[in-house]
């Protein structure tokens, strides 16, 4: 046992010294499905210009103002995860498709920022039905990949870290009675699952999810300065003090000074 002990040790050092001269990372044992691809195929929606892709399931509005520009998919059913998964980043490749997969067209790192719904009428084509995986691209990132008239194609795909420019923003809506957000341009794992709000009145209090990266609390905040604290799918957390002043407003956005 010990022999066998010292050859596997001897053998992760050799590996890691390999992964790190050719600069790439490989992992070892339990984290290696965070680096793992897996299969599914791809669609678009809308034309190349992307109107079609802004607003949607996950509560953001226009994707442009708020920097997720057209980098941007719909996930099926499978993936969506009742909107848990709004605003995790994936990259993806065309594979297996020689046909239509653009030489050479390498992958595209995508945001989640819509649902694809399932379709029960009958008939063989339905990808965003349960339990496929599939990836509804807005037509600007499909056709770095593979020609339009491809329609869907096979892809590999895997989840990666978000990296957005600027701090995390916080949109504010409702009522003096109930107060909406919505937390975008998150870096890092990308997907908020807890948010916390504090007046300079009150103590840290829990919002709920209302839906997609919409969050919500019933209660009177006007007139006080607004801090959050924000956690990530992955468990961090980050605090913004004080990110909207006493005199905020309905309808506006204020940015964080950091992101994840």
């Amino acid at each position: 046992m010990a022999k066998f002990q010292s050859l596997f040790t001897w053998a992760v050092f050799m590996i890691t010294l390999l992964a790190q001269a050719m600069g790439k990372k490989i992992t070892i044992g339990a984290n290696a499905a965070d680096n793992d691809w897996d299969n599914a195929h791809a669609t678009f929606y809308g034309d190349m210009g992307g109107s079609e892709t802004m607003q949607g399931a996950c509560g953001y509005g226009d994707l442009f103002q708020q920097g997720y520009g057209l980098e941007t998919t719909a996930l099926s059913t499978a993936l969506f995860n009742n909107g848990l998964n709004c605003g995790a980043c994936f990259e993806v490749m065309c594979v297996d498709d020689p046909q239509w997969c653009i030489p050479n067209s390498g992958t595209i790192k995508i945001t989640a920022t819509n649902f694809c719904p399932p379709n029960w009428d009958p008939a063989p084509d339905h990808w965003c039905n349960p339990p496929m995986k599939h990836f509804d691209l807005s037509m600007a990132m499909f056709t770095k990949l593979a020609q339009a008239k491809a329609g869907i194609i096979p892809i590999k795909y895997r989840r990666v870290s978000c990296s957005k420019k600027g701090g995390v923003k916080f949109e504010l809506k409702g009522n003096p009675f109930w107060l909406a957000v919505l937390v975008y341009n998150v870096g890092g794992a990308g997907d908020v699952t807890s948010v916390r709000i504090r007046g300079s009145k009150t103590d840290w209090l829990q919002m709920s999810r209302n839906w997609g990266q919409i969050w919500q609390i019933g209660s009177n905040m006007v007139g006080q300065s607004l801090s959050f604290q924000v956690t990530t799918s992955n468990g961090r957390t980050l605090e913004f003090d004080n990110v909207a002043p006493g005199d905020w407003q309905f309808g506006q956005t204020y940015g964080g000074k950091n992101n994840f």
